[in-house]
């Protein structure tokens, strides 16, 4: 079955046989009768599988070319769950350019519990072996990377991977698996924030994990079911219905995100586009052999890299709006220094690129005619 088949089919069967429902009903229920204590129809009780959640759970394994598909109530949810693999003394290697919640959730919470993290640049895979002891258990990796765009080899990493015999995940939000499939490249596990392209609609919060290995899926379920961090049957539902137009509104997302980018880059009150479309972008190569299309994030600096310019840049759009969170139909603009990267000490996240001046654009799905004026004005012309 080809991708776009999935998206609408993948996974699902008729979970309704009582009227036929041509999509998966929203299951709104705690708790299912029994006939005899244990003797059910296949749930107990919605903490541990609800229909509609496994519906949406056999969706986003199909998608990903994964064999187990898990649901949270956010991608914050579903990364903690991984987390949970692990124990005090163990390694883990991020990439040092990422989301700032998930380095949030590193350093504040699991960091005390005695897990020590490396955060180091990945975009030369190699460097990835330096760091690695006999304590690692985990690489954790976003491509693109949030909010600078680095392009990391999945395929490469994976190799040095299962080399040491360490797990390999991968922050699919950006890309989503209509442009690239971690899993096929050799990754463990594939996480989203499904909050982003997957819901489409800036209507749910919600996280997913995808595997192949059955002992590490029964490992996830456990924890998922211990640890309570669920997505509910409406949200469920809300993802469910997204998949299902994900390989379109991608397209556009892509189409508008090259144009947006091409006009920032040859715009001359603008420093620096970020953008992995670009044959000059480190790593272009890669993500030219990695992924389909090159996506609808793109992030760049104004000349002069002043914090005043960036805020009042996004102030002034009217068709992006100025809101936190991306990969919905509508455009959105944000500052990362004061949004998204806020929990990330400064000094860190200037490291990375992250400075006062970055500008990061989410770009939807509407005309890109508009968008581009929306931009122009924005800028001042």
């Amino acid at each position: 079955m080809k991708f776009n088949t999935k998206t609408i089919h993948g996974g699902q069967k008729n979970i309704d046989p009582a009227y036929g429902a041509v999509m998966p009903p929203i299951y709104q229920t705690s708790t299912y009768s029994q006939t005899t204590p244990g003797a059910h129809k296949g749930f107990e009780y919605s903490r541990s599988a609800n229909p509609t959640r496994t519906a949406l759970e056999n969706a986003l394994a199909s998608i990903e070319n994964g064999h187990f598909g898990l649901a949270f109530g956010s991608g914050l949810a579903a990364i903690d769950a991984i987390l949970k693999l692990f124990k005090p003394g163990d390694e883990i290697i991020s990439t040092n350019d990422l989301y700032g919640g998930s380095y949030r959730l590193f350093t504040s919470i699991f960091k005390d519990f005695g897990i020590k993290f490396h955060f180091i640049g990945m975009e030369k895979a190699s460097d990835i072996e330096n760091y690695i002891t006999n304590k690692t258990k985990l690489i954790w990796t976003e491509t693109p990377t949030n909010p600078m765009m680095n392009i990391i080899d999945i395929e490469a990493v994976s190799k040095i991977a299962k080399k040491h015999e360490v797990l390999l995940a991968v922050d699919n939000t950006f890309a989503t698996a209509y442009l690239q499939q971690p899993l096929d490249l050799g990754a463990d596990l594939v996480m989203h924030s499904a909050t982003k392209y997957l819901g489409g609609h800036s209507d749910v919060v919600m996280g997913s994990i995808v595997v192949k290995d059955q002992e590490l899926a029964d490992k996830l379920y456990f924890i998922q079911n211990a640890s309570g961090a669920i997505a509910g049957p409406m949200d469920s539902f809300l993802v469910l219905r997204g998949i299902k137009t994900l390989h379109l509104r991608m397209q556009r997302h892509a189409e508008n995100g090259r144009a947006v980018a091409e006009f920032l880059k040859n715009h001359p009150k603008i420093e620096k586009v970020y953008w992995p479309g670009f044959k000059d972008h480190p790593n272009h190569d890669v993500a030219k052999k990695q992924m389909k299309d090159f996506g609808g994030m793109v992030s760049f600096t104004t000349k002069g890299n002043v914090m005043e310019d960036a805020v009042k840049f996004v102030e002034n759009v009217k068709v992006f709006t100025l809101a936190e969170s991306l990969g919905g139909v509508e455009s959105l603009a944000g500052h990362p220094a004061s949004m998204t990267h806020a929990s990330i000490p400064k000094e860190e996240r200037e490291k990375t690129g992250v400075v006062d001046s970055l500008i990061r654009l989410s770009v939807g799905i509407e005309d890109e005619a508009d968008l581009i004026e929306d931009l122009k004005q924005a800028l001042g012309e």
